[in-house]
């Protein structure tokens, strides 16, 4: 968490990798595929967006792939579809309630474009937004591109407060991974693909993390773009963060090292040092926290290294439980409690896969509706 980015910044002052080239004048056709399930509040916000986005009308389409909605975001998709008759807008209703990824794989059944952009109900795209992402594929090595969310309430509360220090420090770890080979991880509200290149996965998955490894391997690029910017709000409370948290790790052991294959680093050169370091190290923390921690009290009383190193845990523990009860508005505090918060819900996580606990379907944070 700490010294990953310090040793990307490092590396990058070493290599000084350039930007990624984009060609603007490279127009494929475009198809926006948005994931919803019961998104009546934000649906027809979301589609009047996209409608206005600065790419030619006639090379782009729209698929809302509804994941079993049981409230009005049909009925609203299909109003929005009537009123506008000379768009291609479609509503594909999926035939199973299987998640998120078996609505995208449903929906990519009924696509013909040349590239697919996926996103999120929820969130809103910057107007250049699709222009930026559709360029970074003139370059065919190129497979997979994510852009930025930029949290539009990070200064409204705690928790989302914390949600873009961290968002804003892994876009810079991405940045960096990309212009120097590939990333590890993007980013559900906004990344893009070759319609011909998409690959199924298991329905558990997400495409946010299965997608740059699977590129990858294949020795292909995946990268992220700065400048495609989808705008969105942060969880505004920490329920609904922690939740998310635990939704993202569902599927935590594959991720601590999804093939074996990473490890060859002659072949993969730096896409291995990036996912150890970004990703599978990351995924270790909550073991890797409860390790430090008693092996740190059973070394205490024989040498003050350890008794410093343990007392340390203790305070921050400590800090992280006045944080979290108090909502305490310290920004170091707030830090702690927000960082500590993530390694429990991945404890969460680890007891829902040992359980049987863990779905594919997931349920939306209301605060950042």
């Amino acid at each position: 968490m700490i010294g990953y980015p310090l040793f990307l910044k490092i590396i990058d002052k070493l290599i000084k990798a350039p930007s990624i080239k984009k060609d603007y004048a490279y127009m494929p056709t475009v198809t926006i595929l948005v994931v919803a399930h019961n998104e009546e509040k934000v649906i027809k916000e979301k589609l009047e967006n996209l409608i206005n986005i600065n790419y030619p009308s006639e090379l782009f389409s729209i698929i809302v792939t509804s994941d079993f909605s049981t409230d009005k975001t049909n009925e609203i998709v299909e109003d929005f579809i009537s009123e506008h008759k000379n768009l291609d807008i479609k509503l594909h209703k999926t035939i199973k309630h299987g998640g998120k990824t078996n609505a995208q794989n449903e929906a990519l059944k009924l696509i013909d474009s040349e590239l697919v952009i996926m996103t999120d109900a929820n969130c809103f795209f910057d107007t250049n937004a699709v222009k930026e992402i559709v360029a970074c594929f003139h370059d065919k090595n190129i497979k997979y591109v994510c852009g930025a969310t930029v949290y539009v309430n990070s200064n409204e509360n705690r928790t989302a407060d914390s949600e873009t220090t961290y968002w804003d420090m892994d876009s810079k770890c991405r940045d960096i991974e990309g212009r120097i080979q590939t990333i590890t991880a993007g980013d559900g509200n906004l990344y893009a693909c070759r319609t011909k290149e998409y690959k199924e996965i298991p329905l558990i998955e997400c495409h946010d993390s299965s997608f740059p490894v699977l590129f990858s391997l294949d020795k292909g690029r995946a990268v992220f773009d700065p400048k495609s910017i989808a705008y969105e709000k942060a969880g505004e409370n920490d329920n609904d963060e922690y939740k998310r948290k635990v939704r993202m790790n569902r599927n935590l052991f594959h991720n601590i090292l999804p093939s074996i294959r990473i490890l060859n680093i002659f072949k993969y050169k730096w896409f291995t040092v990036f996912w150890l370091g970004h990703r599978t190290f990351r995924y270790l923390l909550w073991i890797a926290h409860l390790l430090l921690l008693i092996s740190s009290m059973y070394l205490s009383s024989k040498n003050i290294f350890w008794f410093i190193i343990f007392i340390g845990q203790v305070l921050f523990y400590f800090l992280a439980i006045i944080g979290i009860f108090t909502k305490s508005s310290n920004k170091l505090i707030k830090l702690i409690a927000y960082y500590t918060m993530t390694v429990i819900a991945q404890w969460h996580g680890v007891y829902n896969i040992v359980t049987g606990k863990a779905k594919p379907t997931w349920a939306k944070a209301e605060s950042t509706r």
